[in-house]
This record gives C-alpha cells, sequence and structure tokens, in this order.
C-alpha cells in the first residue's frame, strides 16, 4: 500500500512540474506577442506619419484623448471619511 502512496506522490509531483513549465511558456508566449503588437503599432505609426502626417496627427490626438479619459475613469476609489 506504501508503494502505491510513493507512486501517486510521484504522480502528483510530475503533474506539479509540468503545469509549472506550461506557466513559463504561456508567460513567454504573451511576452512575445505583447512584443510584436507592440513592434507592428510603432511600425504602423511610422509609416502613416511619412505617408499621411495629417492623419497621422489626427490619430495621435484621438489617442491622446482616450488615454487621458482611461487615466480619469480609471482612478481607484478614494476612502470615504467618516468626520
Amino acid at each position: 500500500m506504501e508503494f502505491l502512496l510513493q507512486y501517486l506522490d510521484d504522480l502528483d509531483d510530475f503533474a506539479g512540474a509540468i503545469a509549472l513549465i506550461a506557466e513559463r511558456m504561456r508567460r513567454l508566449a504573451k511576452a512575445l506577442i505583447l512584443t510584436a503588437v507592440t513592434i507592428g503599432f510603432q511600425l504602423f505609426a511610422v509609416v502613416l506619419a511619412w505617408t499621411q502626417p495629417p492623419l497621422a496627427l489626427g490619430f495621435i490626438s484621438l489617442l491622446a484623448v482616450w488615454t487621458l479619459y482611461r487615466a480619469v475613469v480609471n482612478q481607484p476609489p478614494r476612502a470615504v471619511s467618516t468626520r
């Protein structure tokens, strides 16, 4: 019976090791995708600025307004004073 428990413990350790490796791979894939999207977005912005400067300026203006809006709306709630 003790042999079976040791076998199940080893099997559990193996499954845990596989899960840790899978998590590392998931984080690596996420970082690679984020890097690719970021570089692609920057290249798109440069090409747009070279080919259509007024359109690029309008796009950047909308992006700046959207960023400011998100910064204001997503502020954490303030603590309520009980005085």
